[in-house]
């Protein structure tokens, strides 16, 4: 890392953290408190909201108070949401005053985006389609509503454990497609062993190269051995129209066969403890308890929030010094799929539109066969226009898409020491990848540069069990981004890559440069998808330095079609100008696919020595993060 990028590090720390905790205006936050109070300590408020604005009106009226910064804090207990919490510019600090919110000393608070389910009772009513091994051992409760509307949701968690929405994934050997008709839109499959008496609640997901595709089933039709199955829209057009990753027919024998599927949603499917189904129609959720789990006592929550923080400010008016420290934030759902299903191109990054082009060749790429237009998942804590954020210490869990995602215009931020567990698509997200007004396949250089995201230190955090829903996202994905330091975090129990930096698939320079991946420690990654890697690049990146990480357990996924592409370092289309230094790795198994110009390759194997391996990892300081 340049000088420069080290000074700037330093006096941000210096800055941020030299002055925490100093004395300041304190607002205080309790479950049992009340939005009269005056949010002192003896006399807390109930809302976040309410603590906000009392911090605004004091910077507002530049209290004296304030002059050491504003520091709200939570007192223990769960504070659910109504709403997404907005943080705009004018609940900005300053370098001496900034706004941190936190947790209160010996207290664990926690944020939560979800609905609380009660009400449960023994299920004594017939219900048709379920399997005679469920029979008598489900419990129903309603549906939570709010502001009279049925909630929606995809996820439900029992005392504090993610329970299994029914479906057939758990079955000894998933089922492969038998063939694709792009023109009319139809699917074969083997004929299901049970019969779907509601398709509403069906919803196929197909394994498909690095990805999988969530699809709404619209009809299933049996002719003998075969079913015909259609799908709603706008995914039927999206799944058979766009290139790349179709769907798999190892037509020549190739390979390990065709595309595996799994059906999920269904009451038909519903045949194991831990489980459970909605009957949106009747607004009613079923659920087979575990052994031990005692249902008049359960602590049941549904997500009801996509997003449950979202700073955001203007180019002009940035939020600037606002900080989080030491709090849990939950339940955050992710509804496209049932609205809209889910096409992904890579890493998440849902289609919106795409097709092969008959005559190839763009603007950027003489040969590329394809274009693309993508949509931006939801996250739990959403961060755009802003300057000197930071997260310490926190822990973002039970989301069902990104954890944390900065989008745009996101500079010196810092995220550290933060535990990233059960997150349904990517851990931290940062930069940008396109949009359904830019082609996912050009670089990015916009004109403004204050719209980049840059000058971000993401450290000594763990991600693991990410990518729980859709199996296609990373630990961490960093998009065309620059200032960009990745370095002591752990990543572990992933389906796709670990960490990624780099999107665009094209050797032109773009705004991607400077970034760093350094002494991470990286293992069981791969858990389900192929064309993967440990630590996997895009595109052009000058100054980009992979150096001293520690990448191992590469798993052989059960599924993929081409079960051994997959490496520990992997430089994809139009890598450039990167230098991978010194990487520990168990075996010597890398891979590059039309690299660019200016790589840079020196001592990565199971060769380096011990003492850089030892050394990757969340850094001693930061270890009890692993007990939380």
């Amino acid at each position: 890392m340049n000088k420069l990028r080290l000074t700037q590090i330093f006096l941000f720390t210096f800055l941020l953290f030299s002055i925490f905790p100093t004395n300041g205006a304190e607002i205080w936050v309790a479950a049992n408190g009340s939005d009269l109070n005056d949010g002192g300590k003896q006399s807390p408020v109930l809302s976040l909201q309410i603590a906000l604005r009392k911090a605004r009106e004091l910077r507002r009226l530049n209290d004296p108070s304030i002059e050491g910064g504003i520091f709200i804090y939570l007192q223990n207990g769960t504070y659910s949401l109504d709403e997404t919490l907005q943080i705009r510019p004018e609940d900005s600090g300053t370098a001496s005053s900034p706004t941190w919110i936190l947790a209160a000393p010996d207290s664990k608070p926690v944020i939560s985006g979800g609905e609380k389910v009660t009400g449960w009772k023994k299920n004594t009513s017939k219900l048709t389609g379920l399997p005679k091994a469920a029979q008598n051992k489900l419990w129903v409760a309603p549906i939570p509503r709010k502001a009279g509307n049925q909630v929606a949701f995809r996820q439900l968690y029992i005392n504090d454990q993610k329970a299994v929405r029914a479906s057939n994934l758990d079955a000894p050997k998933l089922e492969r497609i038998l063939a694709i008709d792009k023109e009319k839109q139809e699917m074969w499959i083997p004929t299901p062993k049970v019969k779907f008496g509601n398709l509403n609640d069906a919803e196929l997901v197909i394994h498909q190269w690095w990805a999988i595709a969530n699809l709404r089933i619209k009809s299933m039709e049996a002719f003998g051995d075969s079913s015909k199955v259609t799908f709603h829209q706008p995914e039927s057009l999206i799944e058979f129209e766009h290139p790349w990753p179709a769907p798999f027919i190892d037509d020549k024998k190739e390979y390990e066969g065709n595309s595996v599927f799994f059906i999920q949603g269904a009451v038909e499917l519903l045949d194991k403890p831990g489980e459970w189904y909605a009957d949106h129609k009747n607004g009613l959720l079923y659920y087979w308890p575990k052994e031990g789990e005692d249902m008049s006592n359960v602590d049941a929550v549904v997500p009801s929030l996509e997003t449950i923080v979202q700073i955001e400010g203007t180019l002009d008016h940035p939020v600037k010094h606002v900080g989080f420290k030491d709090l849990t934030f939950k339940h955050a759902g992710w509804m496209r799929p049932s609205m809209a299903g889910h096409v992904p191109l890579q890493a998440g990054w849902y289609i919106m539109e795409a097709y092969s082009l008959k005559e190839p060749g763009t603007p950027d790429k003489a040969k590329l066969e394809n274009q693309a237009w993508i949509g931006r998942q939801t996250a739990a804590v959403q961060v755009a226009n802003a300057r000197y954020f930071a997260m310490e210490g926190c822990k973002i869990e039970h989301v069902a898409a990104t954890g944390l995602d900065l989008v745009s215009g996101v500079q010196h931020s810092k995220i550290i020491g933060n535990v990233f567990r059960d997150i349904g698509g990517t851990g931290i997200q940062a930069g940008f990848f396109g949009s359904h007004a830019f082609e996912a396949h050009l670089p990015y250089n916009p004109q403004d540069s204050r719209e980049l995201v840059g000058f971000a230190e993401i450290s000594n955090n763990l991600i693991t069990d990410a990518t729980n829903e859709d199996w296609g996202c990373v630990g961490i994905s960093i998009g065309f981004a620059h200032d960009i330091n990745i370095e002591y975090n752990e990543v572990v129990d992933v389906n796709y890559s670990g960490i990624c930096v780099g999107w665009g698939w094209t050797k032109t320079l773009s705004a991607s440069k400077n970034n760093r991946i350094h002494a991470n420690k990286i293992h069981r990654f791969a858990k389900q998808m192929y064309d993967v890697g440990g630590i996997y690049t895009l595109s052009a990146q000058p100054n980009m330095e992979i150096s001293e990480n520690v990448i191992y357990d590469l798993i052989d996924a059960p599924y993929p079609h081409m079960r051994h592409h997959h490496q520990y370092i992997y430089f994809d289309e139009g890598s450039s100008y990167i230098r991978a230094i010194d990487n520990w790795t168990e075996r010597d198994k890398f891979f590059s696919n039309t690299p660019g110009p200016g790589n840079e390759w020196k001592n990565n194997g199971p060769q380096v020595s011990d003492e850089i391996k030892n050394k990757a990892g969340i850094q001693p300081a930061y270890q009890s993060i692993l007990d939380k």
